[in-house]
């Protein structure tokens, strides 16, 4: 344990040192800032327009043209700067020749492979606490369903979590950082994309592409449930890629 802290505190610091993790973090928020910015003002002209339509009115609400929309913006934004945390963790090790030293120290593999899924973990969590200030100005705009807005972040948490654990191996394996993230976008990509395929790939592959989905393992937390096949996935995810990255290091070791 005093390993994977150790390991945790220098990535933590190499994220803050250098402007990596400020000018993700500043991204995001600025992003994610616009798409509230324009949901907020669109909720303000439905609910001009339905002023005179007062069944119309009652079907406005918050969670539906603010939180929800605001979420799967956040998704997507993430499938791009995620890779951004990730593709330095190992790459930069082997690229600087620092892997063979970091393999000698009294650190076990379990203690190296997550200190580093941890570092990355922390940032987006930080990047997440940033926009709970949302909720303070949405509060005086109207009611909205504190457990769909529970579970969407958690569902974006999870997500965020498995693309983290898949771009730490897949920065294990090269000591180039722009393919490492390159690499890593592509995955990410292909998994929230694959869904689109379903319809025309046959019933039973169809099944089975809708399973790895993350689109539509995401689904659920967006409508404020928890289901808990879907967060078995996202769990099962990061930690069949961690595995991966247990093995490319122990192999790494094994090669020195």
């Amino acid at each position: 344990m005093h390993g994977l802290v150790a390991i945790f505190r220098k990535e933590m610091a190499n994220f803050f040192v250098s402007p990596v993790a400020y000018a993700v973090i500043a991204i995001f928020l600025i992003i994610v800032g616009f798409f509230f910015w324009a949901n907020v003002s669109l909720l303000s002209v439905i609910s001009l327009q339905a002023a005179n339509n007062p069944m119309f009115a009652e079907r406005i609400n918050l969670t539906d043209v603010v939180i929800r929309p605001l979420v799967q913006n956040m998704s997507i934004i993430l499938l791009f700067l995620i890779p951004l945390l990730t593709m330095r963790l190992f790459s930069e090790e082997k690229k600087s020749g620092t892997i063979e030293l970091l393999l000698t120290y009294p650190v076990n593999d379990f203690g190296i492979v997550m200190g580093k899924f941890l570092a990355p973990l922390s940032v987006l969590l930080v990047m997440m606490a940033c926009t709970l200030s949302f909720l303070l100005i949405m509060a005086p705009l109207g009611s909205f369903d504190m457990g769909v807005f529970i579970s969407s972040y958690l569902g974006i948490i999870l997500m965020g979590s498995s693309f983290i654990a898949m771009g730490v191996f897949i920065s294990s394996m090269t000591e180039n950082q722009i393919i490492a993230g390159a690499i890593s976008f592509g995955a990410a990509l292909m998994f929230w994309m694959i869904s689109w395929t379903s319809s025309f790939t046959g019933p039973t592959a169809g099944t089975i592409i809708r399973q790895v989905s993350i689109l539509e393992r995401l689904d659920s937390f967006l409508k404020g449930i928890l289901v808990v096949s879907d967060v078995s996935f996202f769990v099962f995810f990061s930690a069949v890629f961690l595995f991966l990255t247990f093995r490319s290091i122990e192999t790494q070791r094994w090669r020195g």
